[in-house]
């Protein structure tokens, strides 16, 4: 044993003290603001179906549409890989796992659409289609086939729609209350928002909702569409959708960016109207910086070219929609919307490709790392969050196995979890 240091101070303990009770106020202010990721599973895509066109064998439907594409179009494992340009070591275990999540749970997200997919209609054939997507939704959760996360998209709290708006979500959410209440997976979304005031219009309505039905305080969240330039930059030079985030009072659980209507009320035109426009990357990056931390998870949009007709055809729309999808993975928007069946055999594709190309890697950083075990790469507590959640995610989507997670990390979800740092909550408690 060596000499044992000799440790000295010059401070007194006030002093620490002191600046601890003079920063408590900004550390419950932190804590408040930025709680931390809600610890749950985000699904890779949001599919939205007309109210009108919505049925109870819509899920699965989709996914028979898309299996077939499949078989019509790229019927094994390397014709799929030459159209997608996958490695020959991918080709396999991503198409089989295509096909099996087509299978299983073809959509992870579905919103049955009362805004522009529906359009207006007269009030007493939205009030009945409202009340039936609730019944549907309801008894889909029931019998075990629905989505994950299910609801609808109702239409904004601008002047000329917001009575309809107000109303079928009203007719929607008491229909639900009436099948036996609100599932676990539920999921509200407001379009067009352009201030934040409509956000909280929008809490509002939830607060009343929740009131008459004895609900808990909270118990509803939404999702919020960026689909206007003033929903980025406000007239004072401010991020308009740092304020919304706000606005929503902890209930906002998304931002999802609207390809076609952002694009439009910025003059783009219409042949040049896509996720990898310079004015998309530039608003889903504000967006993604407002979100950072809040909980709040940032969605990609959609392509409206769909694959459809003669093979040369649908092979060049999946090439293009696998390209955006991977793209937008990179960029850390992990989720997206998908406007046809056919574009979710690419949207696994790319998901999985995505996951497993990267997976070998992400795992052995992440063994040394928790081994505290050299390596080519010197890996930091931030690092370390990353790779976890990016495990994490390839296992709730079904691209990873947690057999195979396991094997190569000596990790169990538990400890994924805990790398993946402090979910919702944790700050708050910490601050207390």
């Amino acid at each position: 044993m060596g000499q044992q240091e000799k440790v000295a101070t010059s401070l007194a303990g006030a002093v620490g003290e002191e600046i601890s009770a003079s920063l408590a106020p900004v550390d419950a202010e932190l804590a408040r603001r930025y709680p931390g990721d809600p610890g749950t599973r985000q699904p890779v895509h949001t599919v939205y179906v007309p109210g009108d066109a919505f049925t109870a064998g819509t899920v699965r439907s989709w996914g028979d549409q898309a299996l077939a594409v499949l078989d019509e179009h790229a019927p094994d494992a390397a014709s799929f890989a030459a159209v997608l340009g996958l490695a020959d070591e991918l080709a396999e275990p991503v198409y089989s796992r295509v096909r099996a999540k087509l299978e299983r749970e073809p959509i992870e997200d579905l919103r049955v659409d009362f805004e522009d997919g529906y359009g207006p209609r007269p009030d007493a054939e939205e009030d009945a289609t409202a009340a039936r997507a609730a019944r549907l939704i309801a008894e889909a959760y029931e019998k075990g086939t629905a989505a994950p996360y299910m609801g609808i998209r109702v239409k904004c709290m601008e002047a000329p729609v917001r009575a309809r708006g107000i109303r079928t979500l009203d007719v929607f959410l008491t229909s639900l209350m009436a099948a036996g209440g609100l599932p676990e997976g539920l999921v509200l979304t407001l379009p067009k928002v352009t201030y934040p005031e409509q956000v909280t219009a929008f809490v509002r309505l939830l607060e009343a909702f929740e009131k008459a039905h004895g609900l808990d305080a909270g118990r509803l969240g939404f999702e919020i569409q960026i689909e206007t330039s003033q929903a980025i930059l406000a007239t004072d030079g401010t991020a308009t959708v740092a304020r919304m985030i706000q606005a929503a009072e902890d209930r906002a659980t998304g931002l999802h960016y609207g390809t076609f209507d952002y694009s439009a009320c910025l003059g783009v035109s219409a042949a040049y109207q896509a996720s990898d426009h310079p004015a998309a990357d530039h608003a889903k990056a504000v967006m993604q910086v407002a979100a950072a931390g809040t909980g709040v998870r940032v969605s990609d949009g959609s392509t409206n070219v769909l694959p459809v007709g003669p093979s040369e055809q649908v092979h060049a729309a999946w090439r293009l929609h696998y390209g955006l999808t991977r793209r937008a993975l990179a960029r850390a928007y992990y989720q997206g919307w998908d406007m046809h069946p056919a574009h979710i055999p690419t949207r696994y594709a790319a998901v999985f490709a995505f996951y497993r190309e990267g997976f070998e890697q992400a795992a052995a950083r992440l063994a040394r790392y928790a081994n505290r075990a050299c390596g080519d790469v010197m890996d930091e507590p931030a690092t370390a969050k990353a790779l976890s959640g990016y495990l994490l995610r390839g296992l709730d989507c079904g691209a990873l196995d947690p057999a195979e997670v396991t094997e190569r990390t000596g990790l169990g979800r538990t400890e994924l979890e805990g790398y993946a740092g402090p979910r919702r909550g944790d700050l708050t408690a910490s601050a207390q």
